[in-house]
């Protein structure tokens, strides 16, 4: 018993002389991967601050400035696991790190897959930083372009954190990828007015509002000929194409539209429907050639309206006419 405790108290005191021994490898490991990682954070920032000022290369910087620090950071962890373990050679480490990877390829397939579309939508730019989007129901400005996520600022002040693969499968609308945008509107005006009349003075209203674009030159158009009101659409074109923009045009163009129509008496109809009842009192009642169905009879002939003796002697016509045909009937069979 005493031979056994003797022996495990060696294996014990053999491991503590072995940390303590190492101990000096293991700090200094700990240090020089705390000097990489600097190094790769420092190189980073560098490549983003380069690249900040300049649009069509902000991705570009974000991609070189990530795969520079982590390829900064595999070599600093290689030299320290190289101080700790001195036996430690590069064919073993790129071994390791082969089938470390398929198992991990296969344990975060989502978090690679993420991983792959940021770096393709990073590369391919359908849209960039400080771009605003529609993408399903979320609508906002693009704050951050991760290898993992996208993140948007929505207009009333929520982030939305999009997973990159979501974003590189399905369509996005990007708001923001052209100088220009058109803005259109549907104005509804009565059937009685004036189309031509009130065209033209939607597109006065619209060319007098400040900062709407001359070109492309605005224009109205007849889009329906609905149930109260023959409905105009009126577009037009603004810049800068942002949504606080569009608004503030949208706002501007209007109230000039609204004051412009309602001046020259062109009507800007509520919804309004007419319902119709069958006259049936009137001689022409069956009579769909004559039958006015409720509408005025204007500068025609009105119809006379039926009256109690003339209907009970078409009554009485109608029995008698029965009473006749079942005589004659009963007169056959006999």
């Amino acid at each position: 018993m005493n031979i056994q405790i003797s022996a495990a108290w060696e294996k014990v005191q053999g491991m503590i002389n072995g940390f303590i021994a190492l101990l000096p490898n293991l700090v200094l490991a700990l240090v020089v991967f705390a000097i990489f990682f600097f190094v790769a954070g420092m190189i980073r920032q560098l490549v983003r601050r380069l690249t900040r000022d300049r649009r069509h290369a902000r991705n570009l910087g974000l991609i070189l400035g990530r795969l520079a620090q982590w390829v900064i950071l595999l070599i600093g962890l290689f030299i320290s696991l190289s101080i700790i373990i001195p036996t430690l050679q590069a064919g073993d480490l790129v071994q390791l790190l082969g089938i470390s990877g398929v198992a991990i390829g296969f344990a975060f397939r989502d978090i690679l897959q993420n991983f792959l579309s940021g770096i393709l939508i990073l590369l391919t730019e359908p849209f960039q930083l400080d771009d605003q989007i529609v993408f399903k129901e979320f609508e906002g400005t693009v704050e951050n372009i991760q290898t993992r996520a996208t993140t948007i600022r929505t207009y009333d002040g929520r982030r939305i954190v999009i997973p990159n693969s979501e974003l590189f499968t399905n369509s996005v609308t990007v708001n923001t990828a052209f100088e220009h945008r058109r803005l259109e509107f549907d104005i509804g005006i009565g059937y009685g007015d004036d189309i031509d009349e009130a065209k033209r003075l939607i597109l006065e209203a619209i060319r007098e509002t400040e900062g709407v674009l001359s070109e492309p030159v605005p224009d109205v158009l007849i889009v329906d000929l609905a149930e109260s009101t023959v409905n105009l659409r009126a577009r037009w074109w603004i810049q800068p194409p942002r949504r606080a923009d569009a608004l503030a045009f949208q706002d501007r163009v209007l109230t000039a539209i609204k004051k412009k129509l309602t001046a020259n008496g062109i009507d800007l109809p509520f919804p309004t429907q007419q319902i119709l009842f069958h006259d049936q009192t009137e001689e022409t009642d069956g009579d769909r050639t004559r039958q006015r169905e409720g509408w005025p009879a204007g500068n025609k002939k009105v119809p006379k309206p039926h009256s109690i003796r003339d209907s009970l002697k078409t009554l009485a016509e109608i029995q008698s006419q029965r009473d006749g045909n079942g005589h004659a009937q009963s007169v056959n069979d006999a």
